[in-house]
């Protein structure tokens, strides 16, 4: 029983073992996987001898500013996330947010149910664990992949060229490329390591673009003390040129052609007795043929001579001593290739996530670029200004309409007698008799309507109308006003109606800019991020849903704060202005029946 409960506990643990964090110095990871199914799916298992190449970017990579200096924390981890592995960095720009990692896969992987590796990282502390030349396998001799400044061989055979005069530019396949014009060429020099021999077998890769096909242009070429091999590209379809061990010249046309204005791989397979030809991972043609030795110098670009230049790019260049099956050829195509989709990016992690793990909406937010977080922080401050506008003319035109509806019911109460009161009160010479009037006295002495905008309209119309009265005193007892005295009275309260709707009005202007600017600003902010996201596709070379779909997701971020932003300012304007627009019309209609009652009295 104590062996079953013990072995019970063990069973419990096991979750939180496998999912334990590898070091606590480091404060991210970030789960890749490799997509078994698409593989299978194309044919395509995983070799032992594999690179997998991260490409990090916007789309599937956040925290590029929390990277040490150079990747120095980077590290690579297998799928217990115990077991380090080798791993070196081709290119890291934290200012532009693209990241192209090499790393060496374990051969076990291939048996795994859910092959994949851990990406570790945040450790300012950390020193540079890269270990490009200790990565590749013996059976690698050369890889030159035409990022840095000058040609080098990554590998440990330290195979560099001795003459170089192509040079290295942006817009390669994967980063970098050499940029070859029809007279330049790269020489390497003949060292043990380098030996090509059809016992062991060989393989040369590369990829290549060319914008016009070429007449005839030499790839690569090398010869030994008996033979030669020399791999062109005429027109647009690659050939070999082979002199066989006996001496015999043969050329073995490929059975495809290459297209220009896109990246293709070319890889030349030998082995006993035959030699075989690859374009972009399948394969174009095998041809029997006696290989002899090859130990001489070899030429990138063109002869040995320096004739038959190609004009175009090349990038990854590799050269094994060993014969690499279709499946490995396949393979790197697919994970090195435009759109690769072997790879699939999990979700980055901290130690504190490990728990319970992050919203989708936390996940977005994660995503969103600088420029994404300018644009909403714009809309918030929008936001709040909106809310702040609304809530306090709410407050304003509710206390008005009380008000008003207050000052209606107590000047409905006055009627004709208490006009009467009042023009009998004006023929009186002393002023506070005639503020004794009820009229005059009950309202407009009266501070609790002072909240009121009509109030304020009904107290300047008394105060015209007493001062045309007064005037008017002594000298005619019925106290009569002309047609244009009464309009004069109309237009000074027509004047007042005006400025208090000028008032319930003001600030108005502020939803409709949240309302109609609102939306336009957050969908420029999507464009803003679509188009970084896909630039940093475009700069990556890898082209699956995994890669856009978080860029997109964050992008489409700006355009939800740009409706949160409209629509409660929609809602609030249509409320205020219908609410504005019924005191409007009591205002109106209040100074055409004050202005009619008078001139019932005095006309």
């Amino acid at each position: 029983m104590k062996r079953f409960c013990l072995l019970l506990i063990l069973l419990t643990l096991l979750p939180s073992m496998a999912s334990a964090w590898w070091s606590d110095e480091w404060g991210y990871k970030k789960k890749i996987s490799l997509d078994a199914k698409k593989l299978q799916q194309d044919g395509v298992s995983i070799p032992e001898d594999a690179f997998a190449l991260i490409r990090l970017h916007t789309g599937n990579f956040t925290y590029f500013m929390d990277l040490a200096e150079k990747g120095k924390d980077i590290r690579v981890l297998a799928d217990d996330e115990k077991t380090p592995l080798k791993f070196y960095i081709e290119k890291l720009d934290s200012v532009n947010e693209m990241a192209l990692i090499w790393v060496k896969l374990p051969k076990e992987i291939a048996k795994s149910a859910d092959p994949s590796i851990w990406l570790y990282y945040g450790n300012a502390e950390a020193v540079d664990a890269q270990e490009a030349a200790s990565a590749y396998d013996v059976g690698q001799v050369l890889s030159y992949q035409f990022e840095s400044g000058s040609v080098k061989d990554l590998t440990a055979n330290a195979n560099n060229p001795s003459e170089v005069t192509a040079s290295n530019a942006e817009g390669g396949l994967i980063a970098g490329a050499a940029v070859f014009q029809g007279s330049q060429i790269i020489r390497i020099p003949s060292a043990p390591s380098l030996q090509m021999s059809p016992t062991t077998g060989w393989t040369v890769t590369t990829w290549l673009k060319f914008d016009q096909a070429p007449p005839n242009s030499v790839l690569f070429q090398r010869s030994g003390t008996a033979g030669a091999v020399t791999l062109a590209i005429k027109e647009q379809t690659p050939y070999l040129e082979v002199t066989d061990a006996a001496g015999a010249k043969q050329e073995f046309t490929a059975e495809a052609n290459v297209a220009p204005g896109t990246w293709h791989n070319l890889a030349v397979v030998a082995s006993a007795g035959n030699l075989a030809i690859y374009i972009d991972g399948t394969a174009a043609g095998t041809f029997p043929v006696t290989l002899a030795d090859l130990t001489g110098d070899i030429t990138i670009g063109a002869d040995a001579v320096g004739a038959r230049g190609f004009s175009g790019l090349i990038d990854q260049l590799a050269i094994y001593k060993t014969a690499r099956d279709a499946n490995a050829i396949k393979f790197d195509v697919q994970m090195q290739g435009v759109g690769s989709a072997v790879l699939t990016y999990g979700e980055d992690a901290t130690p504190d996530s490990e728990e319970g793990g992050e919203s989708y909406i936390m996940s977005t937010l994660d995503n969103v670029t600088i420029d994404g977080w300018v644009i909403i922080g714009i809309l918030g401050v929008m936001f709040v200004i909106s809310f702040m506008v609304m809530i306090s003319k709410a407050i304003v035109i509710n206390y008005t309409h009380g008000e008003n509806k207050k000052f209606e019911q107590a000047f409905s109460k006055l009627g004709i007698q208490d006009i009467q009161t009042l023009n009998s009160a004006q023929t009186e010479e002393d002023e506070e008799d005639f503020e004794d009037s009820p009229l005059l006295f009950s309202l407009t002495s009266d501070g609790s309507f002072k909240g009121s905008s009509i109030y304020r309209i009904y107290h300047v119309g008394v105060e015209e109308m007493n001062k045309r009265l007064m005037k008017s005193a002594g000298s005619d007892a019925s106290q009569v006003l002309s047609a244009g005295a009464m309009a004069a009275v109309k237009a000074s309260m027509d004047a007042v109606l005006v400025r208090e709707l000028q008032k319930l009005n003001s600030q108005m202007v502020l939803l409709t800019i949240a309302i109609s600017g609102g939306p336009f600003l957050g969908l420029l902010g999507t464009v803003v991020g679509v188009m970084i996201t896909f630039a940093a596709i475009a700069v990556s070379g890898e082209v699956n849903v995994n890669s856009i779909a978080p860029g997109i997701a964050a992008a489409l971020a700006a355009t939800v704060a740009g409706l949160t932003v409209a629509i409660p300012a929609l809602f609030g304007y249509n409320y205020l202005g219908s609410r504005i627009k019924v005191i409007s019309a009591d205002m109106h209609v209040f100074v055409d029946e004050f202005v009619a009652k008078l001139a019932e009295q005095h006309t």
